[in-house]
């Protein structure tokens, strides 16, 4: 590949040096590789956060099916999912937190569908929206845990379920609580987060108010919807495969937590 301008996304020499080894299914060497492993994943760093379409990509980044190839790889491998999970314990270390979080924050957002998401797309009555929903559990400091897609005419009760077993199946049971909005009220989704030693809390007003309320603990999981929207791929449903959806989320939050990582390396380092 040519040389070219760096784009404000690529990853830095300091972050670089941390994501290979997750990225990294073959070895450096491998006569199958055709392409440079650190521009591959520039190219989809580009992709989540401009929006492009995958066809799109610009020529001076490898072709957009390798790139493509690569990241489903890459998901289907949970490269992202393990790469989360290590700067997720590093940041709540560098916060005075325990690694393995003791409470979480279950939500969903709507994704609105598009022509290659239709086939999943269902009518979200509450948001008057048509598409998919994102199920996710967050950490208390808005990191990102799980992610789960489903048409947006399911229920987010009924993710109780599969979210609960996937955040102690990632945390080794170390989950006591999760804060929920009314959404999730009804004896069978305490149930079933019981059943995986989560107990539900539901955060709500005691009354009505007018206007923008902050709700303790609620707040962390929709500023983290605010942090996924300025990666424009994430706005809407332009994916065929859910898991896809799912992936790139990880991309995005595994990006936002490593600028903070390498941040924090940059800062100890020059305290040496």
């Amino acid at each position: 590949m040519t040389h070219r301008k760096p784009y404000p996304t690529d990853v830095s020499d300091a972050e670089w040096s941390f994501v290979a080894p997750y990225l990294s299914l073959l070895p450096e060497d491998s006569g199958q590789r055709r392409h440079d492993l650190r521009d591959v994943f520039n190219a989809l760093r580009w992709i989540v956060r401009a929006g492009s379409p995958w066809r799109m990509l610009p020529t001076n980044f490898p072709p957009w099916e390798a790139v493509y190839q690569q990241t489903q790889r890459w998901i289907a491998a949970e490269c992202f999912e393990a790469m989360a999970h290590d700067l997720r314990e590093i940041l709540r270390f560098s916060s005075g937190r325990k690694a393995k979080p003791s409470a979480v924050i279950l939500d969903s957002r709507t994704l609105r569908s598009s022509p290659e998401s239709g086939g999943r797309a269902g009518y979200d009555g509450a948001k008057r929206k048509k598409g998919s929903k994102i199920h996710i559990a967050v950490d208390t400091l808005g990191h990102l845990l799980a992610a789960h897609v489903t048409p947006a005419t399911e229920q987010d009760r009924a993710q109780v379920g599969a979210l609960a077993a996937e955040v102690q199946d990632i945390t080794g049971e170390s989950v006591e609580i999760a804060f929920v909005d009314q959404g999730y009220t009804g004896s069978a989704a305490a149930e079933a987060a019981a059943e995986h030693g989560i107990r539900l809390e539901v955060v709500k007003l005691d009354h009505a108010k007018r206007g923008f309320v902050l709700l303790p603990r609620r707040w962390v999981v929709e500023r983290c919807f605010a942090w996924a929207t300025r990666f424009r791929r994430l706005v809407r449903d332009y994916e065929r495969l859910p898991q896809t959806v799912a992936g790139l989320h990880f991309v995005a939050f595994a990006c936002l937590m490593l600028s903070k990582v390498a941040t924090l390396f940059a800062a100890v380092h020059n305290s040496l």
